[in-house]
């Protein structure tokens, strides 16, 4: 497919905005897979493979950065990232083979809830990590095995409820729990982007064109929250706007 230079400009400035919200909130892939279906035209399975291009470029780059920067203890995460994997490996095979229509309409209730959740007592996210918090297995193995599993079946909406879980549960800074599901999403996202690519289900060349955007936001936005002193501020704010944007779109409550 030939793409003209407005839809380029386009798919590179979304996928920029997308890499941005991804990194420090969640659900940038609405601007995305909208840019991919409406924009360029592809039809929705190509373009939800396609677009987990970007999601990989921009998770690599944003993980990156984070590291550098040292806002990411693999060490210290690694239990909840090995079972968040092994639960979205779970998951992922699964959406090859079972419709996830009925767990979308889950997905209205369980963003509604999270709405609240945030609200009430937002000092709760602007804690610094707790280093002295181990969550007992009975909690972690369910909680982070379940939050994978989603990830990996459905996706959307994953980032915002796996935030909220390592800031309100196991007690993690927002900036350096950003980190630690970035990490999460790149690992599992290169199984998920070998799935759709044996299906025959990604475009390349439009996948690398939205990724240049993606992973320049994602690097960027890493950057200013490893770097700028009240970042986790603005992090939070705009993970509640995206919850309201999602909650106004799920239930068509948007004129777009």
């Amino acid at each position: 497919m030939e793409l003209t230079g407005l839809q380029i400009t386009i798919a590179i400035a979304g996928g920029f905005v997308a890499g941005i919200i991804n990194t420090l909130a969640g659900n940038g892939s609405a601007i995305t897979l909208s840019i991919l279906t409406e924009v360029i035209g592809l039809p929705g399975n190509l373009a939800n493979g396609t677009n987990r291009v970007g999601i990989l470029f921009q998770s690599i780059a944003s993980t990156f950065s984070f590291t550098k920067n040292k806002k990411l203890d693999v060490t210290r995460s690694k239990f909840i990232i090995g079972v968040t994997i092994i639960g979205a490996v779970a998951g992922v095979v699964t959406a090859v083979n079972v419709s996830n229509e009925a767990f979308k309409s889950v997905f209205k209730i369980l963003i509604v809830l999270m709405l609240f959740v945030i609200l009430v007592k937002p000092k709760r996210w602007f804690i610094a990590t707790d280093l002295e918090q181990s969550l007992p297995i009975y909690i972690s193995i369910p909680l982070f095995l379940c939050l994978g599993f989603y990830g990996g079946f459905i996706q959307m909406g994953m980032g915002v409820f796996f935030l909220a879980s390592m800031v309100l549960i196991a007690k993690y800074n927002i900036i350096e729990a950003n980190a630690v599901k970035i990490l999460v999403v790149t690992i599992y996202t290169f199984l998920v982007v070998a799935i759709f690519h044996w299906k025959g289900l990604i475009d390349w060349k439009i996948g690398g064109i939205i990724a240049i955007g993606q992973a320049s936001g994602g690097y960027l936005a890493a950057q200013f929250a490893s770097n700028y002193p009240r970042a986790d501020i603005w992090a939070y704010r705009l993970l509640v706007t995206i919850i309201i944007v999602v909650i106004l779109k799920t239930f068509n409550l948007l004129p777009w």
